[in-house]
């Protein structure tokens, strides 16, 4: 618990002003982007930190008081990563937010972690260079926020995630030591390979106060083509057909019939309604190379039963294709008082029985359900429209979650690809991870936070 001595400490080591402890500041970092019943204790102080050192100041006065810290970026997760369930102390970081170096001949970048992700996508491609991770939130999620959580988005199929960008991290410890973890090169051999560990750790572990990022040379041209197939089956038959004829496509997502129909229903673009499902394929590389991709996907598409394919060369073409696929959730918000976006991946194999299934669950449940995501790599988000205040579909919703996980962990899946674990997912990853897996993961949570300030009550149970 933060003492009123505690305040005022906070307020003698930092700038007055940012330190926020009125109700109604408080209230809002109480939560983030997800969609639950659980309420959140307030945080008992909200704290702006503008320097590595106002950082080290927090973690120090935090872990001699055992006061809880939880570092927020946007707050735009959808598993409650950020929600203070102990109370204690929020670390913002949106005014951390500096593209501290750009090094073009070594492409790489140096950036605080409140720097808004979609910013930082802009900045280096309009020098030429690209940084391919992009959550769909990236117009306002932040560096710091996709490293905690490992964070994806379509291009993974091509280009890796969050993780695979990360070349060195500098982080505070829990007391206040500051730490830095890997190599400015494209190689490190040497010892451990601790900034992977904290990647995807959710804050847990260690907060990250400045990250070197590595960049690829910007494709040339893109073009995005969609097609609509009869049956789930066909699609995926379709996605294996691309990768047979050795063409790697940037993005292959789906939307299932409930998702196109929605969203043609409230945000129309003239989607096909009639059909089971739709890929958005893009294909990137050289501008040389666009028009024999393009025939071979085109092909590949046709042999697999697309009854109707649609290819986007313009930039408004190709924008108005995405507004489409990412106006899905907005849509099924439109369908019930809430909607909880869920993260589910199998191997690509399984993903036409996952999505089935899904379905099958959603509806003897009697919960609307739109399914999207990224079949190149077998991920789904199964976007579930209900009133969380209804306890009868609270309660189902409940059961349907529950099934599908265990579903994703029989095809050889997992629990989420991308979002993370947070406290939403914290009381399925004993039967989702290897016993011994846990134990390991705690004991390196006491080796790095022995009073267990950093984000508690996320992950997993201490």
């Amino acid at each position: 618990m933060l003492l009123k001595s505690n305040e005022n400490q906070l307020k003698s080591i930092l700038k007055s002003d940012n330190v926020l402890t009125s109700l109604e500041e408080r209230y809002c970092y109480a939560q983030d982007s997800t969609n639950t019943r659980k309420k959140s204790p307030l945080p008992e102080a909200v704290v702006f930190v503008e320097t590595i050192e106002d950082v080290q100041k927090v973690l120090k006065l935090a872990n001699r008081c055992k006061i809880p810290v939880v570092s927020r970026g946007a707050g735009t997760n959808m598993v409650g990563a950020c929600t203070p369930t102990k109370g204690g102390i929020i670390l913002n970081f949106s005014k951390m937010n500096k593209i501290l170096d750009f090094n073009p001949e070594n492409m790489t970048v140096r950036v605080q972690p409140g720097v808004i992700l979609g910013d930082l996508k802009k900045f280096v491609e309009d020098r030429g260079l690209f940084y391919p991770p992009d959550p769909s939130n990236m117009r306002v999620s932040t560096v710091g926020g996709s490293i905690a959580q490992s964070s994806g988005g379509p291009m993974s199929f091509k280009y890796g995630t969050t993780k695979d960008y990360v070349l060195n991290l500098t982080v505070v410890l829990a007391d206040g030591t500051l730490m830095k973890l890997g190599a400015g090169t494209i190689k490190d051999a040497v010892g451990y390979h601790l900034n992977q560990l904290i990647i995807g750790s959710e804050g847990t572990l260690a907060v990250v106060v400045e990250a070197e990022l590595k960049l690829i040379p910007k494709p040339e041209a893109s073009r995005v083509i969609m097609a609509y197939f009869d049956t789930m089956e066909a699609a995926v038959d379709g996605v294996n057909k691309i990768l047979a004829d050795k063409i790697f496509p940037a993005t292959i997502d789906f939307m299932d019939n409930n998702s196109i129909t929605t969203v043609e229903k409230f945000y129309p673009c003239n989607l096909n309604t009639d059909k089971e499902a739709m890929l958005l394929i893009m294909i990137d590389g050289f501008e040389s190379s666009m028009d024999d991709q393009e025939g071979r996907v085109y092909k590949a598409m046709q042999e697999a039963g697309a009854s109707d394919i649609v290819i986007a060369i313009t930039e408004e073409e190709k924008d108005s294709v995405w507004t489409a696929r990412r106006a899905s959730f907005a849509a099924t918000a439109k369908l019930a008082p809430d909607v909880v976006s869920d993260d589910i991946i199998v191997p690509r194999d399984k993903l036409a029985k996952m999505v089935k299934e899904c379905k099958n669950i959603c509806d003897k449940y009697s919960l609307p359900v739109c399914m999207v995501g990224h079949v190149g790599d077998g991920n789904i988000h199964p976007q579930i429209a209900l009133n969380l205040e209804d306890d009868v579909q609270f309660k189902n919703y409940i059961k349907a979650k529950s099934e599908m996980y265990e579903l994703a962990v029989s095809l050889g899946g997992t629990i989420s690809a991308e979002h993370g674990v947070g406290a939403e997912k914290i009381s399925y990853i004993e039967d989702t991870v290897d016993k011994e897996a846990i134990n390991y993961m705690r004991s390196i949570k006491k080796v790095f936070d022995p009073n267990n300030i950093l984000n508690p009550g996320k992950i997993f149970k201490i």
